[in-house]
């Protein structure tokens, strides 16, 4: 949801392809359907050992569990920002590094910085919404699908994108929300004045794995090392997504859903011995028959 929601995803087994953010609702859907409690905006600083069981200490308070499943893709991103002026005042308020809804920007002027993925991906999105949609990078090669630079060059050859390449941002301007913008060619330090309603930054994240680096698990650089049963250093804590790492390791969403099954059925295991570590299959399951 953070990188792609408006990109179609493709390797799902049985859905031919479906938007991340559709997919991201029915995975929610799924999830909760037998009402789990979620706690949303909190964040697990501490994680210690006390007795038989773990101590979650967390900003809005502390939790008690006999296993814990870590499930933290690749860390909390952190977009990379603009040092330009105007930019930490008025974020938020007109200049963004995500896109919430296209339709917000229908009959907008649109300055949009970056030269990745998913800068061009939001380039051709909202190409036919924007009243005037300016596109910024610092050079002339992109780091991008080469189908979404042919489409970026075609957009701008019939006048769709005013595409400028070699240019970065000099200030942003507005008095409580974005109106207008001061970029300029790196090759000869002109500027241009832009009017504009809104500054969309697509700059990049940077992935971190946060206060998980002092729980004193086994890492292997970034990641999580994990057995083949999803088990960490930590008898008791396990992991699985993007964020773990072992021998043959592939960065799929389909690979994630068999670590995460494999983690939740050892993790049963561990805390009743006598439990099954393959519970069978849902079809033959009378808790599924009930929904």
């Amino acid at each position: 949801m953070a990188l792609y929601p408006e990109k179609y995803v493709f390797d799902v087994g049985g859905i031919p392809k479906i938007l991340a953010k559709d997919l991201a609702k029915d995975m929610i859907s799924q999830g909760t359907q037998f009402d789990p409690d979620v706690l949303l905006d909190e964040e697990v600083r501490e994680l210690e050992t006390e007795d038989d069981h773990f101590v979650l200490r967390c900003r809005g308070g502390e939790y008690a569990t006999r296993s814990v499943l870590i499930a933290g893709g690749k860390g909390a991103f952190e977009p990379r920002h603009l040092k330009v002026p105007g930019y930490d005042e008025l974020l938020g308020k007109g200049i963004y590094y995500a896109v919430k809804d296209p339709d917000d920007y229908i009959g907008k002027k649109v300055l949009l910085v970056g030269g990745g993925d998913s800068a061009l991906d939001w380039v051709l999105a909202l190409k036919d919404r924007a009243e005037q949609l300016t596109m910024v990078h610092r050079r002339d090669g992109f780091r991008a699908h080469e189908a979404s630079i042919d489409q970026l060059h075609e957009a701008a050859a019939k006048g769709d994108v005013d595409l400028r390449t070699f240019h970065e941002v000099r200030e942003i301007r507005g008095n409580g929300s974005v109106d207008g913008a001061t970029i300029y060619d790196n090759r000869t330090n002109e500027d241009l004045d832009l009017e504009v309603d809104a500054v969309l930054c697509f700059l990049g994240f940077k992935p971190d794995l946060g206060p998980i680096k002092s729980w004193g698990l086994e890492l292997d650089k970034n990641r999580i090392v994990v057995s083949q049963l999803m088990e960490t250093s930590t008898a008791g804590i396990y992991a699985a997504g993007d964020l773990v790492s072992y021998p043959g390791k592939i960065d799929l969403i389909a690979t994630g859903y068999a670590e995460a099954a494999i983690a939740v059925n050892n993790a049963a295991h561990y805390l009743d011995p006598e439990a099954r570590v393959n519970p069978g299959h849902s079809t033959n399951l009378a808790l599924f028959k009930d929904k």
